[in-house]
């Protein structure tokens, strides 16, 4: 068996967006479901006097919230539609200083969401297994708000190393 030659281009990135894709898209009817879900407070307080019914309301707004951001951040930062410092920065998308850019965010978010799943997932494991209550309120599904904080974690590193990937192995045109 002969080895391949030396020239050949580096394999394709894995197929990672195609799910993050399918993610994103999974998450963004939680934007009604918020708006919803925070519009349905204030009639529940008034049909339902200070009970259990608005807290609930905002609770379960609280975690799809949760959930929809750390979709959401990831969503954003791939679409170059974030908050930067600035704009006229983010604009530049071609040339070696935008390429060096890019590099440079994979290289500082990818470390700090390593680190991120690393300390988090012990405790959001048994924030899960004891089904967390909210502290204020004590409705179920305050570990979901943990689950969010994992899942942001692991979208970021996921697309901050598929960035540095596409980057460090250009297609050949």
């Amino acid at each position: 068996m002969t080895p391949p030659p030396a020239d050949l281009p580096a394999p394709p990135p894995p197929q990672a967006p195609r799910w993050l894709d399918w993610i994103d898209r999974a998450a963004m009817p939680f934007a009604i479901a918020i708006a919803l879900l925070l519009f349905a407070q204030w009639p529940l307080r008034d049909l339902a006097g200070s009970g259990n019914g608005p807290t609930q309301a905002n609770d379960l707004a609280q975690w799809l919230f949760a959930l929809y951001v750390a979709v959401a951040l990831r969503h954003a930062g791939r679409r170059g539609a974030h908050l930067v410092a600035r704009p006229d920065l983010a604009a530049d998308t071609s040339g070696r200083f935008a390429r060096l850019r890019r590099i440079g965010a994979a290289l500082c978010v990818l470390p700090w969401a390593l680190f991120l799943i690393v300390t988090a997932t012990v405790p959001v494991w048994r924030s899960v297994a004891a089904f967390e209550l909210f502290p204020d309120t004590f409705n179920s599904g305050y570990f979901m708000i943990k689950v969010a904080l994992l899942l942001l974690a692991v979208l970021l590193a996921v697309q901050s190393a598929l960035d540095l990937w596409h980057e460090l192995h250009p297609p050949e045109r």
